[in-house]
């Protein structure tokens, strides 16, 4: 099996790291990742000046761009063979509910969605931001991200990815199917003065869980759910973003009032 490996974090990444070296036991493992952090790119490719990668290892390149380019790269003349999978990560940090609008581990995850297994998002869920300096503090998500592709990944549709997210916690309670969670209004921005006299501003910090069981069958928890309970989250997303349900109703809207 030819695996992919990419992230947001960087090529230098201690997550990225410790995921390739506990993949390889699994085929060969290619990564290639921005040469530094790119987080909050989600799907952006660069179409304003060239990409250039250059490889700093064996099998490890670093490029001068976004995740997405990063994958879109590999799978479109890179390299004289073909990838079987797609895993971007492990992201220091959550990827949660309505993060994955904004998150450059599931952008680079969606890249490769037309694989010939699933490509997977994973992200370490953690809130102390000492766990993400080192690889060995991703060292139980790595190898759950090994067993899990191990045991064989489940089919999904065409365009699907799977989200995964894993608590940062010594021992693992299992793990859970769920559906994407909703995040309450993101916090205000921050404004401050630089040494230079100007007015610059800091985006605020995302929005709390907000419960809303009625989004998914009642035996279906949400991705927080799980991981505030110590559980990983597998939430398959989608690239069509069409809301089916609305857009008949719609149409008929529209077409009623010409």
């Amino acid at each position: 099996m030819n695996i992919l490996i990419a992230n947001d974090d960087g090529v230098f990444a201690p997550g990225i790291q410790a995921l390739a070296q506990a993949l390889k036991p699994l085929g060969r493992v290619v990564v290639v990742a921005p040469e530094s952090e790119r987080s909050g790119f989600s799907s952006a490719l660069t179409l304003d000046r060239p990409l250039r990668p250059i490889q700093i290892a064996q099998d490890v390149w670093a490029v001068n761009g976004t995740p997405a380019d990063c994958v879109y790269l590999s799978m479109n003349g890179l390299f004289d063979f073909e990838f079987d999978l797609v895993v971007s990560g492990i992201n220091s940090g959550a990827n949660l509910g309505d993060d994955v609008l904004y998150s450059g581990t599931v952008g680079a995850a969606f890249e490769g969605r037309l694989m010939k297994q699933p490509a997977i998002a994973v992200s370490l869920a953690g809130s102390n931001v000492r766990s993400y300096e080192h690889a060995d503090n991703y060292a139980v998500a790595a190898k759950w991200v090994h067993d899990f592709i191990a045991r064989g990944l489940p089919s999904l549709p065409p365009r699907h990815i799977l989200n995964i997210n894993i608590p940062d916690v010594a021992k693992l309670q299992g793990e859970k199917v769920t559906y994407q969670g909703l995040r309450a209004q993101s916090k205000p921005i921050t404004s401050h003065v630089d040494p230079r006299g100007r007015q610059v501003y800091w985006i605020g910090l995302a929005g709390e869980a907000v419960t809303d069981p009625k989004r998914a069958p009642s035996h279906v928890q949400s991705d927080f759910f799980a991981v505030a309970n110590g559980y990983v989250s597998i939430t398959p997303i989608q690239m069509d973003a069409t809301n089916y349900g609305v857009l008949e109703d719609l149409q008929r809207t529209l077409s009623s009032s010409i």
